[in-house]
């Protein structure tokens, strides 16, 4: 127990930032959708509609960049901190390209996102939004660039502290273009979309100057010098991160497709299911930090070669991951109908939604290891097999069982919680996989470091 609370300790210090950052993120998204919504219903629509058809590909944009950490983490554990720098400074040209493609995929889609066959009133609106919101794209991959820098090097706080300052900053500039104050016109979610570009470059500039001028970074000399781009590096970025990006799309689409094949059943239902949904993805917050920290943690772990260690730091995290997902079942039981009430007072659609937070209390404790282990994984740079239990787990169980489920049914339709038994499924298949998957690789580090007698 005293070993374990030690090694928590560490997740602790690295996970509590992370833990801010994301709700952060939520607070941001959650001002854009509110004051979008009380401009207007077709305002809110064209934002939704935008966001829809541009998400994924912001997720696979993110979880490239995402591999950024483990690669650090490694080389901070080993102590190689000119190196880190070197390596950073070959990332940054995937960094600024990827930034440069999603900005044109941005434009992109609102040139032909007209043509769809969808209200071309609402349509015009996402057109003007994504417009306005490709220059925050651009900004935002290079803040990903170098947050995923300082995480790597367990510098979390300074993170928290630029994203938090962004959630602020973005309620007011929010507002104030939305709604046309200070002399600004009123734009309606086309001026959420230029508040989150606003925001982003400010968030890239202030995380640029922390990194600048703060000595906790001084040692990895990341500005010291230029350096070209690299052919190997830019093959590692790719290699680590396509396979975490597309295992992001892969999990966002099954709750994509849930919402769809629940839509069928109505307006109430769909409401209920996107309520319970929403209370899920913010308790989830808490796993998901464990998770991220895991890949700081362990990749440091590696990196120090103290690799028993970091298999003990592995079964930590989902220890973690289960904790808290213990906790947030337990949360959801007891404090349904309290959640619920904050989203609506339809009594239809409450019902609906406290019924579903039944299975949504159920589904944390898979969703619980399956993030532990995870993001473990990644800090052993181990993340196509867990891309390919992805699809076998969601695409091939979760999706098809749950539409048979709301559908047909064994005996009778179940409805809504048809597909959320089907997510379970889902949940509790890709747990075991990626468990089991933990457990090999952090016994193969091992065996292979035995082998070569380095412990």
């Amino acid at each position: 127990m005293k070993k374990f609370l030690k090694e928590s300790k560490h997740f602790l210090k690295i996970g509590i930032p992370i833990l801010g950052s994301q709700l952060s993120y939520m607070i941001m998204y959650t001002t854009d959708t509110i004051v979008a919504g009380r401009y207007g219903a077709d305002e809110l629509s064209g934002l939704v509609i935008a966001n829809a058809f541009t998400f994924p590909i912001y997720m696979l944009f993110q979880g490239i960049m995402f591999a950024i950490t483990p690669i650090i983490a490694q080389l901070y554990g080993s102590k190689k901190y000119t190196e880190i720098g070197e390596k950073m400074r070959q990332i940054f040209w995937v960094a600024i390209t990827l930034a440069i493609l999603i900005f044109f995929i941005f434009l992109i889609f609102s040139e032909i996102l007209i043509f769809f066959a969808l209200d071309k009133d609402i349509l015009a609106i996402s057109v003007s939004y994504l417009k306005a919101v490709s220059f925050g794209m651009f900004f935002y991959v290079l803040f990903r660039y170098l947050s995923s820098y300082s995480e790597g090097m367990t510098l979390t706080l300074p993170v928290f502290a630029v994203v938090f300052f962004g959630s602020l900053i973005n309620i007011p500039l929010d507002i104030i273009f939305a709604f046309g104050y200070f002399g600004f016109p009123e734009m309606g979610s086309v001026g959420c979309g230029y508040a989150t570009s606003l925001v982003s470059f400010m968030m890239l500039i202030s995380l640029s100057l922390i990194v600048t001028f703060s000595s906790k970074y001084k040692k990895t000399e990341l500005t010291k010098k230029f350096s070209m781009p690299s052919k190997a590096t830019t093959y590692e970025i790719f290699k680590l991160g396509t396979p975490i990006g597309v295992g992001i799309f892969v999990e966002m689409s099954m709750f994509s497709g849930a919402a769809i094949i629940i839509g069928r059943l109505g307006e109430v239902i769909l409401a209920g299911h996107a309520i319970a949904l929403n209370i899920a993805s913010i308790v989830f917050m808490l796993p998901l930090a464990i998770g991220l920290a895991a890949a700081t943690r362990i990749g440091n772990l590696i990196g120090e070669k103290r690799l028993i260690d970091a298999r003990y730091s592995s079964y930590t995290s989902v220890s973690l991951c289960l904790l808290g997902a213990f906790i947030n079942m337990i949360i959801l039981i007891f404090l349904k109908e309290t959640f619920t009430s904050f989203y609506t007072k339809d009594v239809l659609v409450f019902n609906v939604a406290v019924n579903l937070l039944v299975f949504a209390a159920i589904f944390q404790i898979p969703d619980g290891i399956q993030m532990g282990s995870l993001g473990a994984l990644r800090g052993y740079k181990d993340t196509f097999i867990p891309m390919i239990y992805l699809i076998i787990s969601y695409w091939i169980f979760a999706i098809p069982f749950g539409y048979f489920l709301t559908n047909f049914g064994f005996t009778t339709a179940l409805g809504a919680k048809g597909m959320w038994i089907g997510m379970i499924l889902g949940l509790i298949i890709f747990s075991i996989f990626i468990f089991y998957r933990l457990r090999l690789i952090s016994s193969r580090f091992i065996q292979n470091s035995l082998s070569d007698g380095k412990i």
